[in-house]
C-alpha cells in the first residue's frame, strides 16, 4: 500500500474513532469516568505530538511531559499575574513551548539515538526540578491554582476532543505535503535525506518545535480542566505513559497514538484498583510489542486485514 493510501486509510480510522468518542457522554454519565476520559483525550494530544517526532522524523525525545508541563505553567503564571483569560494565555503557552523547543532543538538535534534521549531526559529533569524548587513563583509541590472553564465535565470532554480532532487533522496535512516527505525521509535514513538535499538539521528542528508546542497546547488544557498544576506532570512517569501508549497503539501511524492513549490510561485506571500495577504492566507490553509487534495494534489490525479469508 502506498504511503499516501496508508495514510488517508489511517487518517479515517482516527476520524471513526473520534466519531465514536463523541457518542460517548449520550451513554456515560458518570462525572468521575467522563474525566478518566477527557485525561486520556490529554495523552492523546501528547501521544500524537511525540508520534510526529518520533514515529515521523526518528528523534526519540523524552521531553513530552516536560513541554506538557511547561505549557501548564505558562498559562497559569499569565494568568494569575495578569488577570488574562484563557483564550489569551493558552495561545501564549503554546508559543512559548514552541519557541523553547525550537531553542532545544538547534542544540540537542545535532545528536542522535541514546545521546539524544539523554540528553532531552535531562532537560525533562531540571525543568520538573526548577518548577518545584521555584517555590515563591510556582508555589512548588503545593500546586499553582488556575482558572477554569468550565463548570461541566461535557464541556471539557467536547473541547479536548475538538483538539484532538484538529491536530488529526493539521498533522494529515503535514504528513501528506513537502514537509512531511522530508521529515519522513529523515526518518528512514539521515545521510541518504541529506544527500537528496533535504536540510536535516532544520526540518528536525521544525519538528521539534512543533512537537514541543502541541505538548504544550495539552499542558495548557489540561491546567484549566484540573484547576492545578504540580510538577508531577512533568515526571518520567507521565512521557513513560506517552511512549507506551504509541508503541503499543502504532508508532508512526495516525490512528495509533489515539487509540492506544484511550485503551492504556482506562487500564491503567483499572489497575488502580486491583492494586497500582500499571507500571510493570505496560513496561512488558512495550518490550512485547518493540520486539514482535513494532507496528502495534494498528499493524495486527491491518495485517489481518489483508489476510485472504
Amino acid at each position: 500500500m502506498g504511503g499516501d493510501r496508508r495514510t488517508a486509510l489511517e487518517f479515517r480510522a482516527a476520524l471513526v474513532a473520534l466519531a465514536i468518542a463523541a457518542l460517548v457522554p449520550a451513554f456515560v454519565e458518570n462525572a468521575y469516568w467522563l474525566g478518566v476520559l477527557v485525561v486520556s483525550m490529554y495523552f492523546a494530544i501528547l501521544a500524537g505530538a511525540w508520534n510526529l517526532l518520533a514515529g515521523y522524523t526518528g528523534q526519540f525525545s523524552l521531553a513530552p511531559a516536560a513541554f506538557a508541563m511547561m505549557g501548564a505553567y505558562a498559562t497559569g503564571l499569565l494568568g494569575n499575574n495578569t488577570g488574562l483569560p484563557p483564550l489569551v494565555t493558552i495561545p501564549f503557552a503554546i508559543l512559548a513551548t514552541g519557541a523553547i523547543g525550537l531553542a532545544l532543538g538547534r542544540v540537542v538535534l545535532r545528536l542522535s539515538g541514546p545521546y539524544l534521549a539523554l540528553t532531552t531526559l535531562s532537560f525533562a529533569e531540571i525543568m520538573r526540578l526548577v518548577a518545584s524548587n521555584s517555590i515563591n513563583v510556582t508555589r512548588g509541590d503545593l500546586g499553582l491554582p488556575v482558572t477554569g472553564l468550565f463548570q461541566n465535565r461535557i464541556g471539557w470532554y467536547y473541547l479536548f476532543l475538538g483538539t484532538l480532532a484538529l491536530l488529526l487533522v493539521l498533522l494529515y496535512f503535514l504528513l501528506r505535503s513537502r514537509a512531511g516527505l522530508f521529515l519522513q525521509a529523515i526518518r528512514d535514513d539521515e545521510v541518504a535525506a541529506a544527500r537528496s538535499g533535504v536540510d536535516v538539521v532544520f526540518w528536525k528542528t521544525v519538528a521539534f518545535a512543533l512537537s514541543s508546542a502541541a505538548c504544550g497546547l495539552s499542558g495548557a488544557l489540561y491546567a484549566h480542566f484540573a484547576e492545578l498544576v504540580t510538577p508531577d506532570l512533568g515526571t518520567v512517569g507521565q512521557t513513560g505513559l506517552v511512549v507506551s501508549m504509541t508503541v503499543i497503539g502504532g508508532m508512526g501511524t495516525l490512528v495509533g497514538p489515539v487509540v492506544g492513549a484511550f485503551l492504556v490510561y482506562l487500564v491503567s485506571e483499572w489497575l488502580r484498583d486491583v492494586g497500582g500495577y500499571q507500571l510493570i504492566v505496560f513496561s512488558l507490553l512495550v518490550i512485547a510489542f518493540a520486539r514482535f509487534f513494532r507496528s502495534g495494534l494498528w499493524g495486527i489490525v491491518t495485517g489481518l486485514r489483508r489476510q485472504p479469508a
